[in-house]
């Protein structure tokens, strides 16, 4: 019974770990995309087009403008959020994007948004390496968590656990934790120093409806919703910021502060959740939770009625909709904004399902 009870537990462990290396890999459509429009940003001078055209280039410090920010290295994926916004809109052309990325993903970014126009929204590109403010001084957090050996250990410690922790630190293992894309909302205040209020938009949502009522709303001189300190959860996925309200708190130096309370970095073993729930405790205003409907990537009898209403629906969890291991029936809301006719998505083999 001991050996058949063994066998279970290692075989859960098993699954896991597939599910895991499978949620944290690329898949090789969307690693030929970025290698192929890399190529393209070198040969070709309308892929390294000025983002936005210089005539343009006011605008994107403009507060009478909706400005959303997406931070993401997966190209396809902010195809989609940035398509399913500009075409849920009704006033299109008040939007700004900020596209954020990494110095490896700039030039293939830069390609597919240059090749590809939203008019009439803009759309800026811009990589973390061009961000003059992004220095070490400014952001220890990244260089803290990448080199310290006890988070590393705690990833590889899997005796006397369970196979819910087990997924748990698997979870926390994910390169997506460790990336300086995934902190970079706690410095939008420095990083936009001349915006007001912006939407903060995560690369694995849909956007179904008109978002510019989101601008209208008062949040009571607080700097964040979607926030619940008291749930110990922030739905990432969608969040409206007064950059305004934010730059006259401490909720940076609040942030940092953990990483030196704890020596074994402990409040950062899962990424930018724990420490951001106490440093915007007490900065949140709570909207209608109608706005943003969560679960896609791992609830499965995810109800298709509720996911028709939500203004944003958001893939949070490992099933994401671009990987094979994706909902097939919670797909569709998310292929119905990719261009399968693009040369470059149908080169690459990145096929409709």
């Amino acid at each position: 019974m001991e050996k058949f009870e063994r066998e279970i537990r290692e075989s859960k462990f098993a699954e896991l770990m597939n599910k895991h290396f499978t949620a944290s890999s690329i898949p090789k459509g969307i690693h030929c995309l970025s290698l192929r429009l890399t190529d393209e940003y070198s040969s070709n001078a309308h892929a390294r087009r000025q983002l936005p055209a210089p005539e343009l280039l006011p605008l994107l410090s403009d507060n009478s403008y909706h400005h959303f920010i997406l931070s993401t290295d997966n190209i396809l994926a902010a195809s989609v959020v940035v398509t399913s916004t500009v075409a849920s809109s009704l006033r299109p052309e008040k939007i700004v994007f900020h596209v954020i990325t990494d110095k490896k993903t700039y030039a293939g970014m830069h390609s597919w948004f240059a090749l590809n126009p939203v008019s009439p929204a803009i759309i800026e590109v811009k990589g973390v390496h061009q961000f003059e403010w992004l220095t070490r001084e400014n952001v220890p957090v990244l260089e803290a968590v990448e080199s310290h050996n006890s988070i590393r250990n705690y990833y590889h410690d899997l005796s006397d656990t369970t196979p819910r922790m087990f997924a748990s630190k698997l979870q926390a293992r994910s390169p997506k934790y460790i990336s300086l894309l995934n902190h970079l909302r706690i410095y939008l205040p420095e990083l936009f120093p001349n915006l007001d209020k912006v939407v903060f938009l995560d690369d694995d949502v849909v956007i179904q409806r008109d978002l510019s009522p989101l601008w209208d709303i008062d949040l009571k001189g607080k700097v964040n919703d979607n926030l619940d300190s008291e749930e110990c959860a922030w739905a990432y996925g969608m969040n409206v910021f007064d950059l305004h309200a934010w730059r006259k708190t401490s909720i940076r130096e609040t942030y940092h502060s953990w990483q030196n309370l704890k020596s074994n970095l402990t409040m950062w073993k899962l990424g930018t959740l724990p420490p951001a729930l106490i440093a915007f405790k007490g900065h949140v205003h709570a909207i209608d939770p109608e706005w943003h409907m969560l679960g896609l990537g791992y609830q499965n009898k995810t109800d298709i009625e509720s996911v028709k209403r939500a203004a944003v629906i958001h893939y949070n969890g490992q099933s994401k909709p671009w990987l094979p291991i994706g909902f097939e029936h919670l797909r569709p809301f998310w292929t119905k904004y990719v261009n399968y006719s693009n040369d470059f998505v149908r080169n690459c083999h990145i096929m409709e399902t």
